[in-house]
This record gives C-alpha cells, sequence and structure tokens, in this order.
C-alpha cells in the first residue's frame, strides 16, 4: 500500500486520502496549540506560501499527546491557527500520533530515522517530515528545527521543480 492510499480526515469532517497531495512536495508536521513551539505555525504558513506555487504543501496535524496542549475542538483549533496565525494551509482532524490508537500515516512517517539516526515515536509537538512527490519520506526534523532551518529548506527546494 502506498503512503497516498492512507485514509485521513480533514479538519472539516472530509474523509479523504493523502491522494489528494500525491505529485507534491509535503511538510507533515504535528501540531498544537499552546505548546512552547506553537509560535512555528508562522513559520509553516511562510515557506508554504514561498513554495506552493512549485507544487508544495504543509498538512498540520493536531495531536493532543503531549501535555495535552491541543486540547480544543477540530473547530476550535482551526480557528485559533487561522486568526493567530494565518494559517491558510491543509489541516487534519486531531489524531494521535503514537501508541494504541496512533494514525496509520505515523506509523509510516516513524520509520523514518532523523538527522541522528533515530527513528520511532514522535517526541512531542510540531516533529516534521518531508515526503517527495512520489511519497518517500525524505526527512525527519524534531520540534526543535525551526521551519525555516536551512537543512530542511534545502531538502524542500532540492526536490521542488524550478
Amino acid at each position: 500500500m502506498s503512503i497516498y492510499d492512507i485514509p485521513v480526515t480533514t479538519i472539516e469532517g472530509k474523509e479523504t486520502t493523502l491522494r489528494s497531495w500525491e505529485g507534491h512536495v509535503l511538510l507533515i508536521v504535528n501540531v498544537a496549540s499552546e505548546c512552547g513551539f506553537t509560535p512555528q505555525y508562522e513559520a509553516l504558513e511562510h515557506i508554504f506560501e514561498e513554495y506552493a506555487a512549485r507544487g508544495f504543501f504543509v498538512i498540520g496535524v493536531p495531536c493532543n499527546q503531549f501535555g495535552e496542549q491541543e486540547p480544543g475542538s477540530n473547530e476550535e483549533i482551526k480557528e485559533f491557527a487561522s486568526s493567530k496565525f494565518g494559517v491558510t494551509f491543509p489541516l487534519l482532524s486531531k489524531t494521535d500520533v503514537n501508541g494504541d490508537n496512533e494514525h496509520p500515516l505515523y506509523t509510516e512517517l516513524k520509520k523514518t530515522a532523523d538527522n541522528n539516526g533515530e527513528a520511532g515515536d514522535v517526541k512531542w509537538n510540531f516533529e516534521k517530515f518531508v515526503l517527495s512527490d512520489s511519497g518517500e519520506v525524505l526527512g525527519r526534523f524534531r520540534s526543535d528545527v525551526d521551519p525555516e532551518d536551512d537543512a530542511l529548506l534545502d531538502l524542500i527546494e532540492d526536490n521542488l521543480p524550478l
């Protein structure tokens, strides 16, 4: 099964798959509204706007597993992200990224090691995965890596058409 066949639900409640974004470079990020890393929303929106015309999407995945820092409903999360940070990139419905109820998307993503060679569980909010336009996971960046970090941007740029 391709990563594009994995069912997902948008924050608006629409059932779909990642196939909607096939052919695009993706940055998938687990997000939270009450985290010290929450200001990364601004940089995520900035790079989405900068690279969208070249086939790039950020996909936010709200998750309440880390310090219960995403307590709101899907509607509240969407309103917060758009009103506070101007987020226009797609958000999925709130989901688990680790544990017994982890989403199958994260079961696949977590097989990829970070730059220290460590795969496995997501450690905190705002962990980032870069996917190629063919669905291959190209890189994993932990929460403390800013979305506008040179290594992350270089990986995105290197995989986008000119």
